[in-house]
């Protein structure tokens, strides 16, 4: 394994960048390698900044190709790709469809399922991965990304980029469901969770046959930008532990009591809908008090899925609480996209405290967004109030008013002391 990390101070460009040199002098001339990087929704993950680097050093010698792992997200628009990754041609890029592009490369039986859920969940499950993987075209596959705590495999990346990033229906729906059966309070910001298990059980018994290497990062949201702490690239699980570790200290933070407020930025670059702007429900749930709330401030917000299908399935089922959709799931109503029971079950406060979303009412108006459940507010004199692009992450009072404010919450958990 290959690492740069610094626990107080960001790594310098060359530091990062020096790690890299060491790994691209092991590739030969005229090696196909394919680079899989995040979207555009895990901007601070330094991930459009390393792809960019491999590209430039490697195009001249060797065919480079970028499939964003978008799992069930939309595709990236040309400027999105711009804005990421910088000037990379667009024939350098292919496109992963869930629904198409996948190939089935072993099942994981109903047993072992049962036995890494402690019984509380009872199905084979059939991992897919896009086809170009199995292919045979590319020498080398890179799988760069963010470790960060996540509300379905506990902390993000690693074998999660390939079985969800660029995976198929029925892993992305059985692992969203399991964490939401397993429940999430006691999933996210841990490294070994019922998910990251099943995960382990495919690679363990397929994946390990491809050449994978994996460049995971450790950042922290910076002015609207991201500081990194860590690099790490290997082939083996400890480059993920590795990560995980310097996560843990940097990604997780511990409040001294409960907020009665939580306030959290949605950057509208970033997040267009509420199937990824919830990570602001997710990630700040643990440290809002009973009959709190949690205002989420989200100008770019346009939409509840990042597809028709969740999208038509958020606005039919809504944020109305776990029984509602247990009750409906129990029924058969989610065959085939239980991820979207998962999500609707995971954003939902269960009446403990209120969600507000803030947002532009031409891009999402009110009664669109208490149609499934949640409150509404116009984000103009929000925006004015609050001031979120200038603040930093903290504590504030404003007029007898004590808030928490999160001005990134998809690179963060929060929690309180003494609550674990």
């Amino acid at each position: 394994m290959l690492y740069a990390e610094n626990l107080d101070t960001p790594l310098l460009d060359r530091e990062w960048k020096n790690a890299l040199e060491t790994w691209i002098r092991l590739i030969q001339p005229g090696e196909k390698i394919l680079i899989l990087p995040p979207d555009i929704t895990r901007c601070y993950s330094y991930a459009g900044k390393i792809t960019a680097y491999l590209y430039e050093k490697l195009s001249g010698i060797c065919e480079i190709r970028i499939m964003p792992a978008v799992g069930t997200h939309r595709q990236m628009t040309r400027k999105e790709k711009e804005e990421f990754f910088g000037e990379i041609p667009e024939t350098c890029f292919l496109c992963h469809d869930w629904r198409n592009d996948t190939e089935d490369i072993c099942a994981v039986p109903e047993d072992k399922v049962s036995e890494i859920t402690d019984g509380k969940y009872k199905r084979a499950i059939t991992a897919e991965v896009n086809r170009h993987l199995l292919s045979g075209e590319f020498n080398r596959i890179v799988s760069v990304g963010q470790v960060v705590p996540h509300e379905v495999v506990g902390m993000a990346n690693y074998t999660k980029n390939l079985l969800v990033g660029v995976g198929g229906r029925d892993m992305i729906n059985q692992s969203h469901m399991i964490s939401a059966i397993c429940g999430i309070e006691t999933i996210m910001g841990r490294e070994n969770t019922p998910v990251r298990l099943l995960f382990d059980y495919v690679q363990k018994n397929y994946l390990d046959r491809l050449k994978i290497t994996f460049m995971l990062t450790v950042t922290c949201e910076k002015h609207q930008d991201s500081d990194l702490y860590g690099l790490y690239i290997g082939e083996e699980r400890e480059t993920f532990s590795a990560a995980c570790r310097l996560a843990e200290k940097k990604n997780i933070t511990w409040l001294s009591k409960r907020a009665k407020k939580v306030i959290a930025w949605l950057d509208p670059a970033e997040f267009g809908s509420t199937w990824v702007g919830n990570k602001a429900v997710y990630r700040t749930r643990m440290t809002i008090a009973d009959g709190g709330e949690l205002l989420i401030l989200a100008p770019g917000i346009k939409s509840f899925g990042e597809n028709e299908e969740v999208d038509a399935c958020i606005r039919k089922y809504g944020y109305r609480g776990t029984k509602k959709i247990q009750d409906a799931y129990e029924n058969g109503e989610f065959n085939g996209i239980e991820m979207a029971a998962a999500h609707l079950i995971h954003g939902s406060s269960n009446g403990r405290f209120k969600i507000t979303y803030a947002t532009d009412p031409e891009l999402m108006p009110e009664e669109t967004m208490r149609s499934v459940g949640y409150e509404w507010t116009d984000i103009g004199p929000m925006m004015e109030k609050y001031q979120p692009r200038e603040k930093e992450t903290g504590w504030y009072e404003d007029q007898g008013e004590e808030y928490y404010f999160i001005k990134a919450p998809a690179v963060g958990l929060w929690r309180v002391l003494g609550e674990e």
